[in-house]
């Protein structure tokens, strides 16, 4: 199962000063404020001097609600003010004045909130909108293998970040890969997007994984001679599930090996890593891809460094393995949600882009099997 990715925002407590809906106590301030003081006044037989605490309820409601109900309190605390029933002290002229400015104000500040609070939706739905497009969420299933997904963005806001994932399939089987470009936020967005686009053409053109590192690295370098002073590098682990078969071949160009659960043991793959993408030594020094034969029930996990590299208040990395190994039971769809909930309580603070994927590579339907073999010998004959 994929999940909707989320932007940052979602974990902050204190995202609503930055545009993000008020939690309920924002909302609830001014009216309880509104009614304290009201409550206050009638408990007591003689006058009490606490009306000043009255002018604060419109600049409060402002920060939650829209003209017309920060209107409402305005209007409700001048009453209050004034109507003797309530035992507050006679304001002056001057006191009803100023509580009305300031209720007026309150008003005209709430209208230009909400124009303001309209544009930015407007402009976050284009955002995340041209971001999904480029790290679009997969697909539960392509061809054979079950996918489940997870990404959360580092940068508040965002939903795309340095990290980048993708499974596709093409006339040479399923291909998945995952990485992280130099940098992370808005500023690696345009590398993920090189990444990727190149990605989606070998899928459709390259015969094997070592193809594709080749391409993606050739893609970067083109890119970096373009700009000026720019070294563009990714890490990377490409997947290629041979079709027709239970074995995928891994390659893996600087980024850490994914991780094999079999039943309740939980290995790293052993890999010959090539190095980065985008230092132009893909054709120089290759790495080697490694085949892996698959069984019923193999899980396949792929690990961003936000994930490996969070650590605890002490300091100590997050024991990935060890943690792995109390998950063997977890469902494949459920697994990326679990690993992020024990990360969340193991890293007080994660700072880099968290990405998380597992593979599973589902037999083939019988009939489906038939079809294809029967297709191959029709092309060979």
């Amino acid at each position: 199962m994929v999940k909707p990715r989320k932007p940052a925002d979602g974990a902050d407590p204190r995202s609503w000063l930055r545009g993000a809906p008020p939690p309920r106590w924002v909302r609830v301030l001014p009216v309880l404020l509104l009614v304290g003081v009201g409550a206050a006044s009638l408990s007591e037989s003689v006058p009490l001097d606490i009306g000043f605490l009255l002018g604060a309820v419109p600049p409060l409601a402002v920060l939650a609600y829209g003209p017309l109900a920060t209107a409402l309190l305005g209007a409700s605390t001048i009453v209050l003010l004034t109507v003797p029933f309530f035992h507050l002290n006679r304001p002056g002229s001057t006191d009803l004045f100023t509580l009305g400015f300031v209720a007026t104000l309150s008003i005209f500040v709430s209208f230009v909130r909400g124009r303001r609070d309209q544009q930015l939706d407007l402009e976050r739905a284009v955002a995340e909108t041209a971001q999904r497009a480029i790290v679009p969420d997969v697909q539960r299933t392509v061809g054979p293998v079950r996918c489940a997904s997870l990404y959360r963005a580092a940068e508040r806001g965002t939903l795309v970040g340095g990290d980048f994932f993708d499974v596709r399939a093409g006339p040479h089987g399923v291909r998945a890969v995952l990485g992280d470009v130099q940098g992370h936020g808005l500023s690696a967005v345009a590398t993920v997007a090189s990444v990727m686009g190149a990605f989606r053409e070998a899928v459709l053109d390259d015969v094997d994984a070592e193809s594709i590192a080749a391409r993606l690295d050739r893609r970067l370098v083109v890119d970096s001679a373009a700009t000026e002073h720019a070294e563009l590098f990714a890490t990377a682990v490409l997947l290629d599930f041979v079709p027709h078969g239970r074995e995928v071949r891994v390659l893996a160009c600087g980024h850490p090996p994914p991780v094999l659960l079999r039943g309740d043991a939980v290995r790293t793959l052993e890999l010959d890593p090539g190095p980065p993408l985008g230092l132009g030594l893909a054709d120089v020094l290759p790495g080697t891809a490694a085949t892996v034969s698959l069984k019923p029930g193999d899980r396949l996990l792929l690990a961003s460094d936000g994930v490996l590299e969070a650590r605890d208040a002490s300091g100590a990395f997050y024991p990935f393995a060890e943690r792995l190994a109390r998950m063997t039971d977890v469902d494949p769809d459920r697994l990326p949600d679990a690993i992020w909930a024990d990360l969340s309580g193991f890293a007080p603070k994660i700072q880099d882009d968290v990405t998380l994927l597992v593979l599973t590579l589902d037999a083939p339907h019988p009939d489906r099997a038939d079809l294809l073999n029967r297709t191959d010998r029709a092309d060979t004959g």
